[in-house]
């Protein structure tokens, strides 16, 4: 009978759901102790490995010199939605099937997103200034700012987190474009879909440019000097993508600058972000560190949504959802 490579809380928490999805399929568990190892001739025997959001960041070095060092693991399913961690490379080059639970945190990732526009978009960082100084500085009519309905966003990747903020700020009543290789299809929750050599034009007509991408051979800078200087200016960038999609030292002139009104980062070139970052000092910034995601409900929606389904797919030898191709 097969093993599965589990956390201790997912063996307590799915025990009864994971029998179900294999009946008979055997649970190994990560020890409790970070720093402890599996015997070898218990990594012999593992067959599939779930690394789960309770793995990371405490249990991860142990999990991975598990499944790293499990001679005959044939599948790893992973909580993350993205892989360009080099991590999962050796496993598709081990030949280990990779899923993923792409998705699972679109609804609280589209959420921040949403709150970083509004944050930026409203007065809320003059007022928290004024605030630390225990000022009342009302914001005169004269400076107000201008309102979101009407303006023009463009969402650069309609995965499910993309679709998720393009739906979210339609309510807000903002035109909503998306940049995507294949065309508009019945359903998207935007006017028009663009393809990405066509962004350097749309940006002209861009107030809101969020990145929701995978990081790929051709979203690896997307986001050039030539597309942040044909934003108009004022203009916002929402980044909850990678860091590598944007010149990063442009971005940096074109806040520091003005030409960019503001925005919220999520991901950067080098995380952590260093600390002598120009980023971090610049007023019109909001920065989260690399935590968008974060929600309460993101194991559930993981292990429920994506890794069980799959586990009974495995065991059906049916295709698997979002497996990751080599």
């Amino acid at each position: 009978m097969p093993v599965l490579l589990v956390s201790p809380y997912i063996a307590r928490t799915y025990r009864q759901a994971i029998e179900a999805a294999w009946p008979g399929l055997e649970l190994v568990m990560l020890p409790d102790d970070p720093a402890a190892r599996l015997p070898a001739e218990v990594l012999e025997r593992i067959d599939f490995a779930y690394f789960s959001g309770d793995v990371y960041p405490e249990y991860s070095r142990s999990f991975f010199a598990a499944t790293q060092g499990a001679p005959n693991l044939r599948w790893l399913h992973t909580f993350n939605a993205g892989v360009d961690n080099p991590v999962f490379r050796r496993f598709l080059d081990r030949g280990v099937v990779l899923s993923t639970s792409s998705g699972s945190t679109a609804q609280p990732i589209a959420q921040t997103v949403i709150g970083g526009m509004l944050i930026l978009a409203r007065p809320f960082l003059r007022w928290a200034d004024a605030q630390r100084r225990r000022a009342w500085e009302p914001v005169p009519a004269s400076e107000a700012p201008a309102d979101l309905a009407g303006q023009r966003m463009t969402v650069v990747g309609l995965g499910a987190i993309g679709s998720e903020v393009a739906r979210l700020a339609r309510a807000f009543g903002l035109e909503v474009t998306g940049v995507r290789r294949s065309p508009r299809r019945e359903g998207d929750p935007v006017e028009r879909v663009v393809p990405p050599g066509e962004l350097p034009v749309l940006a002209r007509e861009t107030d809101w440019l969020v990145l929701a991408c995978p990081l790929t051979d051709e979203t690896r800078g997307l986001v050039s000097r030539e597309v942040l200087a044909a934003l108009p200016r004022g203009a916002y960038l929402l980044n909850v993508a990678r860091g590598e999609v944007v010149d990063e030292a442009a971005l940096i002139e074109a806040l520091a600058t003005g030409h960019l009104g503001g925005a919220y980062l999520d991901v950067f070139a080098t995380e952590p972000l260093p600390p002598d970052s120009p980023l971090w000092g610049l007023p019109n910034v909001i920065i989260s560190p690399h935590n968008s995601a974060v929600a309460a409900g993101n194991e559930r929606r993981a292990t429920e949504g994506y890794f069980l389904p799959n586990l009974a797919r495995m065991r059906a030898g049916e295709p698997l959802v979002n497996e990751v191709r080599g």
